[in-house]
């Protein structure tokens, strides 16, 4: 591990002070590349114009046009906490905006696989549908848009994901990562995406006459599912994307929320008046996504789009329940997969370019999780293969990978497909997450095809596990209130959370849990409690270590503490991951 400081430009330092950003806040903004306040004020004024996305002014008036026919609209979703919170606020938002009939099918992760696909558009039309709608997905359903428009259907995809070499013919497409889309925001989640179709919507039916500016419908109340799943998503926190969830977060802590997403803060144990983005990617989104892992993601759609407290309730705490049961499944996995991917390292020390693992007894709901942590642990990009649930597909396998920074894994799928044609059935997905399927028998074809492009395109730093933080920390921030403040900030992928690092003092050491090495170190003369989660190698009486800052509630009293992230030259750390 190399810890490595984040260069801080003094003249953005000097901007925000001038603008009475608190001072370690404009240190952190500044490395984060913040050059000035107004890229912090988080007003609904503030966001990017709907006008700015390619698409939406047909979408929109297909959209006004079905509402006034009385017609019937049906969501396609996807079975990710992003698919889910999309079809919640596209459910929520088009009967909000006068839609009469709206009804949602999500498919089956083992049955249907991803997105809209043949039978799946047969079935929109089995429900009496006459407009069909997909949400963080459609973009590469090229067949099955065209059944779908076959069978008499209007279509309109929603999506974000990376297109591939051709486009679905559908009636209109609204993808900032579409072909001519010259929206600023290209990592905006699908329901990023949805909420923005909403608000054209709007704007449209007020120019119809539908209602006016006084009387028009407050779609700011979707913000907490727009909020949680691009949070969850894990894109990118550009500028635009930080005010969606700092809206969604404001409405939360001031108890403005749907029945579900209560509900959920409750099952988690969660403060809504404290609610952060930690909540959102550590606590609400794997209890959402478990159902799509596991079971039917309709249980979490129907937490999100219910009105009745106690049902959201009950389906908030089903919710939990299989999530507690993928962690079970999750740890037998990963403690196999881990074995297996040490076993192909070379001389027992060093990994390969890139790792691919298949066992028959993996669960193809989880592999997406286990991929990330062998990721995480080695620093190499990452496949973990399943065995096809699907009727009839017993004979393929699914996987899901996990990348590191540096390796586009989706643009590694196309490179690979085009070499070794018919290799792989289907692919998709983003640089960092990209899932694949492929035959059974072809698998160690595919896992040295894979390793030859990452052998091609990684270096030794690209491959040298690297750690970013903010530096050493003034002793004058440790308070807890400023430490509340940093945590009600809004962070995440691309806006990484505060991370500190100097060397400091080692005073004592114990393992807590069996698994946790507790802390008490000296800081600039002073001590503090320390905790390494999930590590349990003793360190040195003094090294460099990167740490976050926490605080720790005990009978009342509140202490600072350092939450170790990792030490320079050791592996691992793997933190709070997993709640």
């Amino acid at each position: 591990m190399k810890i490595i400081p984040r260069q801080i430009p003094a003249d953005s330092v000097s901007t925000l002070l001038k603008a009475n950003v608190h001072p370690l806040l404009a240190q952190l903004y500044a490395a984060r590349g913040v050059c000035s306040a107004d890229e912090l004020d988080d007003a609904p004024a503030r966001l990017l114009a709907p006008s700015g996305l390619r698409g939406i002014d047909y979408a929109v008036q297909l959209l006004a046009d079905a509402i006034a026919q009385q017609k019937r609209l049906c969501i396609v979703a996807d079975y990710d906490c992003d698919g889910a919170t999309a079809c919640a606020v596209g459910v929520r938002g088009l009967r909000l905006l006068g839609a009469a009939h709206v009804d949602y099918l999500v498919p089956d992760r083992v049955v249907d696989g991803y997105g809209l696909t043949a039978p799946i558009s047969r079935r929109v039309k089995e429900t009496g549908a006459d407009m069909l709608i997909t949400v963080d997905n459609g973009i590469a359903s090229v067949e099955g848009v065209a059944v779908a428009k076959e069978l008499g259907l209007s279509v309109l995809v929603t999506d974000h994901h990376l297109p591939g070499d051709h486009l679905p013919l559908a009636d209109a497409i609204v993808n900032p990562n579409q072909p001519g889309c010259e929206f600023e925001s290209k990592s905006m989640a699908g329901v990023g995406v949805m909420f923005y179709v909403l608000l054209a919507l709007r704007t449209e039916l007020r120019n119809r006459g539908r209602f006016d500016r006084h009387n028009q419908p407050r779609l700011e109340v979707l913000l907490p599912l727009v909020a949680l799943g691009t949070v969850a998503d894990v894109v990118k926190l550009d500028a635009n994307n930080r005010r969606l969830v700092a809206l969604g977060l404001k409405q939360i802590r001031k108890g403005q929320m749907q029945p579900g997403i209560r509900a959920l803060f409750d099952a988690a144990g969660r403060r809504l008046d404290m609610a952060t983005t930690f909540d959102f990617g550590f606590a609400l989104g794997p209890r959402i996504n478990a159902a799509g892992r596991l079971a039917d993601m309709t249980i979490g759609i129907e937490c999100l789009t219910t009105e009745d407290a106690g049902r959201a309730e009950n389906l908030a705490r089903m919710l939990d329940s299989i999530n507690r049961e993928r962690r079970e499944i999750e740890v037998g996995m990963r403690e196999h997969a881990f074995l297996m991917a040490e076993g192909l390292c070379e001389d027992g020390m060093t990994p390969p370019a890139a790792i691919s693992v298949f066992d028959p007894d993996f669960h193809e709901g989880v592999v997406g999780i286990v991929a990330s942590r062998i990721k995480d642990k080695l620093h190499r990009p990452t496949f973990v293969f399943a065995a096809s649930g699907a009727p009839g597909k017993e004979h393929e396998l699914k996987g899901s990978g996990r990348s590191i920074p540096g390796f586009h894994l989706r643009d590694a799928l196309d490179l690979v497909s085009k070499r070794h044609p018919g290799l792989l059935l289907r692919f998709g997905g983003h640089a960092m997450a990209a899932g694949c399927t492929l035959e059974e028998a072809r698998f160690d074809e595919f896992e040295q095809a894979l390793a030859q492009v990452a052998q091609e395109w990684l270096d030794a730093a690209t491959l040298t596990r690297r750690m970013e933080t903010d530096g050493p920390l003034s002793p004058q921030w440790l308070d807890t209130a400023l430490i509340d403040q940093l945590q009600l900030a809004v962070w995440g992928q691309g806006f990484a959370a505060p991370t500190f690092s100097e060397e400091l003092e080692v005073m004592s050491q114990r393992l807590v849990g069996e698994k946790h090495l507790k802390l008490e170190l000296l800081h600039h003369g002073s001590k503090i409690d320390g905790i390494w989660f999930n590590h349990t190698d003793p360190l040195p009486s003094r090294m460099t270590l990167a740490y976050r800052l926490d605080i720790n509630e005990w009978r009342g009293e509140r202490k600072v503490q350092f939450l170790i992230e990792a030490a320079q030259g050791f592996e691992g750390g793997a933190g709070n991951m997993g709640l």
